[in-house]
């Protein structure tokens, strides 16, 4: 019996070692709700892979789209990314008669990623002209789906994360972070290893059931989420308690004196560490000669270096350390990674190249976690949403609008180079690909000039022994969640 009780012991305190992130939980938020809370990130990341990745394929080379279309529809969900700020300070001043801020704002942005997933595969088929009707409805109803799916998308994860910093005491923050972030990873590989074994028989009715099945996940996993989080408040069912307008709140956020810089520097790390995403493959393929499946590797590669990123900055935070810091380290990786996958191509060595997409992950796993957990640590008890908001208006828009120029810049920058204007040295297939990597690193090391002033300054995370967590709200709130 004594041995039996030595030995599970010692596997209890050896546990948070071996599970990644087990560590993060804490006496307020256990390892099973926080784990619950992460789904919402694992539908996110499924909604993304679907949007850019499966569909992108399927409406091009399965339904016959035009490729202008497609783009079209593709970046819809991108005009809900700006106004993330708004649905994030809406949930910090939500009255609801139920006592919840943001419970309600995570439903129902649920509830319009499913509507969303629930009429697209119809309305891409009726897009891709398999209809005795006018083809208007399909355009009209394939871009209602997609502005569906964008504006839950982005309702879910800017509340979803202000309720988890809302939950998490303050020395867990960065932990919890990585978890978020993990799980965001976690769901848009499995998601990608799904929907592609799903649709490798392509047909018009699997398509339909692999789209709508996605659906029927996404409201069960976010209502399994959702499940007794959020503490109820009676103080939010008092709607004759002033509340501030937005404008009043968002001039007061940002006059803090480091937010503008924040969010200068979140915007310029995340085009930088962007505009590959849809040029890694192609380059593989094209330049370098990698098969089909050597540069699907690179998808995992990716991951898997974000996924070593992301315990990394935990660790390093975990320790005190500051998160400007931890984001700068990861553009520093970066313009490193990005050298490595320029220079694959003149040496021709695959090897350069794959170490290269890896770093590209570590580094921006550094950064995103840096950033956030900056952001997380900047915010307010009364603006965790709109600051959460922000940070997430500022990294969609962002990498949007650099996928998108990193596409157009290519294609001209390649038009160029064989047009021989450049000399006949710069006459090659790989130039144009190379042009965006350069710009890359020119993101990069401005990144690196507006958040040198913040590193100086510093944002330290404060260490388990250096005190808990602010309340939820300034008001005594229930102190079990309902």
């Amino acid at each position: 019996m004594k041995t039996g009780l030595a030995i599970t012991q010692a596997l209890l305190r050896i546990g948070p070692s071996i599970l990644p992130f087990a560590d993060a939980a804490t006496v307020e938020l256990p390892l099973g709700r926080l784990l619950r809370l992460a789904l919402f990130q694992a539908t996110v990341g499924m909604a993304a892979v679907l949007l850019i990745g499966t569909l992108n394929r399927v409406m091009i080379v399965e339904l016959e789209v035009p490729a202008w279309i497609v783009a079209v529809m593709l970046s819809l969900p991108l005009i809900f990314a700006p106004l993330r700020a708004i649905v994030g300070f809406r949930s910090d001043t939500h009255r609801s008669v139920l006592g919840w801020r943001r419970v309600p704002y995570i439903w129902f942005g649920t509830l319009l990623q499913f509507g969303g997933l629930a009429i697209m595969p119809f309305a891409l088929l009726i897009l891709s002209g398999d209809t005795t009707g006018p083809h208007w409805v399909g355009h009209v109803a394939a871009a209602l789906a997609f502005l569906l799916v964008g504006a839950g998308l982005h309702t879910t994860q800017t509340v979803g994360l202000a309720l988890a910093t809302d939950l998490a005491p303050a020395h867990a923050r960065p932990k919890v972070v990585a978890l978020l972030c993990a799980a965001l990873l976690a769901g848009m590989v499995v998601s990608a290893l799904l929907f592609g074994a799903l649709l490798a028989n392509f047909s018009p009715v699997r398509l339909i059931q692999v789209i709508q099945g996605a659906a029927l996940v996404t409201i069960v996993l976010n209502g399994i989420a959702l499940w007794k989080q959020e503490p109820r408040d009676p103080h939010l069912t008092d709607k004759r308690q002033p509340r501030a307008s937005f404008s009043q709140s968002w001039r007061a956020y940002a006059g803090e004196r480091t937010a503008r810089r924040r969010l200068l520097a979140i915007g310029l790390g995340t085009a930088g560490f962007s505009m590959q995403d849809i040029l890694l493959e192609p380059y593989g393929g094209q330049i370098l000669k990698l098969t089909v499946g050597q540069t699907t590797a690179l998808t995992a590669m990716l991951a898997a270096g974000g996924g070593l990123g992301l315990m990394a900055a935990a660790r390093w935070l975990n320790r005190g350390g500051d998160a400007f810091r931890v984001a700068a380290s990861g553009a520093v990786i970066g313009i490193a990674a990005f050298s490595a996958v320029i220079f694959a191509a003149p040496l021709d060595s695959a090897r350069l190249f794959a170490a290269g997409v890896t770093l590209i992950g570590l580094g921006g796993g550094l950064f995103a976690h840096g950033t956030l957990t900056a952001s997380m640590a900047k915010a307010g008890p009364e603006d965790t949403g709109l600051a959460l908001g922000a940070w997430g208006a500022v990294q969609a828009s962002a990498a949007g609008l650099a996928i998108a120029a990193s596409g157009i810049l290519r294609d001209i920058g390649g038009a160029v180079a064989q047009s021989g204007i450049l000399g006949e040295g710069m006459n090659e297939p790989a130039i144009g690909y190379l042009i965006v990597y350069h710009i890359e690193i020119a993101f990069l090391f401005a990144t690196l000039v507006a958040i040198g002033p913040l590193v100086r300054e510093g944002t330290r995370v404060t260490r388990p022994d250096e005190g808990r967590a602010r309340p939820l709200t300034p008001k005594s709130l229930v102190n079990q969640p309902t």
